[in-house]
């Protein structure tokens, strides 16, 4: 770029040569140069467009089977094994059939092989995400006139009482509840996918680990809650809306007594070998290769035992039911229901978009490659459109799978066909012969898979030393998901958050530095011991931008610190003319910022300061309001003979400074000489050295 032959110098210091920046360009050429390169067509343009939609095809033509197709297939083998008894599980927390489960896990997994940039990340069923369509699914079908006490496994549940509202439906109950679930996915991946399309991905860095930490402990809670059920065979009312984890702790209570004999010891039986198993495999996982399949190995026993011992018959244990095999043919969602579950699809797009990039950017920088934001909302938002006319429904990425998918050796997305190979054989041949098992072992399955979030209650003490606020916002969001609902938590957990950083910039750390011994360097006078003050001199820091909502803290920071409240002491002697009231000058010594006495110093002299330094190096921004501050402050300190000086500044506030009027008029002006430097030791000398130019000049007129 060319250079200004004017060169911003200062007193003392090294040579600053401003560059001189290009024309801005006007907003419509800009937007017709971007409709330009996105219209014109070519054929580099159209594979180049075709490799970013699809990233398999251009990987694909790099894969070394030699080093990555055993570890590929491993992976892919020991995902597929763990994903069919979790599919069979999790259709529990969805409200529908078993073999809707095995549909998502299918073509999820073939599709992310297709559109996925993580090379680590597995996708398909995520208990979460499974928890909150289940939600939506038992309050449609409750308006709809179903039972919503029966479920869709249970015999009999197609024959539920409907009222006139339902009584034009022409399926039964796990008809109509795969019907509202394949609507709000379709609705689900449509914002991803709009999101993607908008470049929208930085979206979900706003939903911070706190609040994600947060939302998995208190959905994590609300999932084992909707299980105990289950786990203990008792039938108790579904409850909706606010105090639902309550309202079910309250009936199962109620209804303890009523337990399942056979349930409960089966129950027993499946958490002690369960917990036992995971507990052997973290311990000893540097040495185990492969994770042991502990999950199949229980459904495979647990359904011999079941079948041959009649268990459904004698003992009256509620069991998995008829799973059928094969494809059904597609069907599209209904506009209807995808209205009436459009709000609710924004808080599952928002929730698995965030956890779905997270687990991406985390894998890919521990493995040393880059993702796309805004390609993994697409891939995303297409494993979840398109599986929408297949009878799936939403998914995202999951940790657990992921980081298994990792420790088994893979290398790319390959493994995803891999699994969905396993997923296939068992929607194709094995489906049936899950008849017998015992749904109080599934949900075995689906507590056991909530023992790492539940534990991320131990990390509250250790956050809440780290940072308070971040310690509230995983508390406020966990205790609303818990106590409301999970949409409700994760709306919370935003506002907070949100909350939490205008806190943090609204009221930053505001200190008086001091010089570290004879060196040229300022820190902290209340923070260190034998730090010496620069006579006549006070350096201000503010820990953080300034803008319309902490200007007046900044105020009171700055003369609560010095002791001379310029802005009073200015419209005193403008209404009194040169009258003073001087006080005793002093820098207040205590941590109260508020409003400082009108009895405060006016002379310069009696205020113990000639100058003031402002330490502009944590500032990170101004908007238009903190740049009107440091005019008006500018104006009264020089009412009173007291000079302002910026140093530390970046390019940024620089240029904010220029076109906002505080530096005048051109770049190369005086007034930026005197009032910016490049470090606080140049703007102290300086300061210093007016000084005694200025008293040289009274004492020798």
């Amino acid at each position: 770029m060319d250079e200004s032959p004017e060169p911003l110098q200062q007193d003392r210091g090294p040579v600053l040569v401003r560059r001189q920046r290009p024309a801005p360009q006007g907003l419509c050429e800009m937007l017709k140069a971007r409709l330009w390169r996105s219209c014109s067509c070519s054929v580099l343009c159209a594979r180049a467009l075709v490799q970013d939609l699809l990233p398999a095809t251009r990987w694909l033509r790099q894969y070394r089977p030699r080093e990555y197709l055993a570890g590929d297939v491993m992976s892919g083998l020991v995902i597929g094994i763990i994903l069919v008894p979790q599919a069979i599980a999790y259709s529990l927390l969805a409200g529908l059939q078993p073999i809707y489960s095995l549909y998502t896990s299918f073509f999820a997994n073939l599709i992310y092989f297709l559109m996925g940039t993580s090379r680590h990340v597995s996708v398909g069923i995520f208990s979460l995400l499974c928890l909150m369509v289940g939600q939506v699914v038992d309050r449609e079908l409750q308006l709809a006139g179903f039972d919503p006490s029966q479920d869709g496994l249970q015999p009999g549940a197609n024959s539920s009482i409907l009222n006139s509202s339902a009584v034009m439906l022409d399926c039964g109950r796990d008809c109509y509840a795969i019907r509202i679930a394949t609507a709000l996915t379709l609705m689900t991946g449509l914002y991803q996918v709009l999101m993607g399309v908008l470049r929208l991905g930085f979206v979900s860095a706003y939903l911070s680990q706190p609040l994600l930490d947060g939302f998995a402990m208190g959905a994590s809670v609300t999932i084992l809650t909707s299980q105990l059920k289950h786990l203990l065979g008792v039938r108790i009312p579904r409850h909706q809306g606010p105090g639902m984890v309550v309202l079910t702790w309250l009936s199962l209570l109620r209804s303890a007594g009523q337990a399942n004999v056979c349930d409960v010891v089966t129950s027993t039986v499946c958490l002690v070998v369960l917990l036992a198993a995971k507990e052997l495999s973290d311990r000893y996982r540097r040495r185990l290769r492969v994770p042991l399949p502990t999950e199949l190995l229980v459904i495979v026993v647990a359904t011999l035992v079941s079948h041959f011992g009649q268990l459904h018959r004698r003992f009256g244990s509620s069991v998995a039911g008829d799973i059928p095999t094969g494809f059904m043919p597609p069907q599209v969602p209904e506009p209807r229901l995808m209205q009436r579950v459009a709000l609710d699809a924004v808080a599952l797009a928002l929730v698995g978009a965030a956890f779905s990039i997270s687990l991406a950017e985390m894998f890919a920088r521990n493995h040393g490659y880059s993702v796309c934001a805004n390609q993994e909302l697409l891939a995303v938002g297409c494993c979840n459109v398109l599986p929408a006319f297949l009878h799936c429904f939403a998914t995202s990425a999951a940790l657990a799978k992921s980081l298994v998918k990792t420790a088994t050796g893979c290398r790319t997305q390959l493994s995803s066909v891999v699994s969905a190979t396993v997923v296939l054989l068992v929607l194709l041949a094995l489906a049936p012969l899950f008849h017998d098992l015992q749904r109080s072992v599934l949900a075995c399955v689906i507590v056991v898979s909530l023992r790492g979030a539940l534990r991320k209650v131990w990390d509250l003490p250790r956050l809440w030393q780290m940072s308070p606020a971040d310690a509230l916002v995983w508390a406020g969001t966990a205790a609303t998901c818990m106590l409301v609902s999970t949409e409700a938590g994760l709306l919370a957990g935003v506002i907070l958050s949100l909350l939490s950083l205008a806190g943090r910039t609204q009221r930053p750390r505001a200190t008086l530095l001091a010089r570290i011994g004879n060196s040229a360097f300022y820190e902290d006078a209340t923070e260190f011991e034998g730090l010496v003050p620069e006579p006549g001199v006070r350096v201000f820091r503010f820990g953080g931008p300034l803008y319309y909502a902490n200007k007046d803290f900044f105020l009171r920071s700055l003369y609560s610190l010095t002791g001379l409240d310029a802005g009073c002491v200015a419209a005193r002697r403008k209404e009194r003319g040169s009258e003073w009231e001087v006080g005793d000058g002093s820098p207040a010594q205590g941590k109260d910022l508020g409003a400082v006495s009108s009895r405060a110093a006016l002379a310069p002299a009696a205020a113990g300061f000639h100058t003031v330094v402002i330490d502009c190096a944590p500032l990170l921004f101004l908007d238009a309001a903190g740049v009107t501050t440091l005019q008006d402050l500018r104006r009264d300190y020089g009412a009173l003979g007291i000079s302002l000086l910026l140093a530390c500044c970046s390019p940024t506030v620089r240029d904010v400074l220029s076109r906002g009027g505080f530096l005048g008029e051109g770049p190369g002006d005086v007034a930026e000489e005197e009032q910016l430097f490049l470090s606080v030791h140049d703007a102290v000398q300086t300061a210093r050295a007016r000084h005694r130019e200025l008293e040289a000049t009274d004492a020798h007129p």
